[in-house]
């Protein structure tokens, strides 16, 4: 067994550890959605707060694991390392901005409201397009990134694979938003 292989076990534990935490964050999105009380919001917040140390770490291994493996057996300059890597370092400020702070006002409002039916104001937050659209996004071009680690594809094929990936993630915030619209719209 090599040190590279070890390296490319902790790589991919870290990739596992990133999508089982937007997975939570996911399933949390949608049990919120469909909330009828502040204790349920309450409850699947906290879940994802949770969620913090897990991305922390798990983007660590990535990118520790993923540049020992750049500078020892590949390069910096392998178009899809260096796409996946890109991608991966516009991400992480992109959620804080977009998602975390989105959760930490739901979080807040939720605290703050009292038992019972959801407020407007705290239902609002959770059919936030910009929160569903970044959270389908993330996940896409996560999968992206898997794919370019699998198939290894040039430059120019691993831009079209990533654009392909962020096109899915907004179409499918999109959808999201208009199904949401839908059900939220009083019956006539």
């Amino acid at each position: 067994m090599s040190i590279y292989n070890i390296v490319l076990f902790l790589h991919v534990i870290g990739a596992i550890g990133y999508f089982i935490g937007i997975g939570i964050w996911l399933s949390g999105f949608v049990g919120m959605r469909r909330a009828q009380r502040v204790e349920q919001v309450r409850t699947l917040v906290n879940l994802i707060g949770l969620t913090g140390p897990l991305f922390g770490i798990s983007v660590l291994f990535i990118l520790a694991a993923g540049l020992y493996m750049a500078f020892t057996a590949w390069s910096l300059l392998t178009g899809w390392i260096l796409v996946a890597l890109i991608a991966l370092i516009i991400m992480a400020p992109l959620g804080t901005v977009l998602i975390e702070q989105r959760r930490r006002v739901i979080t807040r409002l939720a605290q703050e409201a009292p038992d019972g039916s959801l407020p407007e104001s705290l239902k609002q937050r959770i059919h936030d397009p910009v929160l569903s659209t970044s959270l389908q996004t993330v996940a896409a071009l996560l999968l992206g990134i898997v794919f370019l680690m699998i198939t290894k594809p040039e430059l120019i094929g691993s831009l079209i694979v990533m654009a392909i990936a962020l096109v899915i993630g907004l179409a499918s915030g999109l959808l999201v938003l208009r199904a949401s619209r839908t059900q939220m719209q009083p019956a006539r």
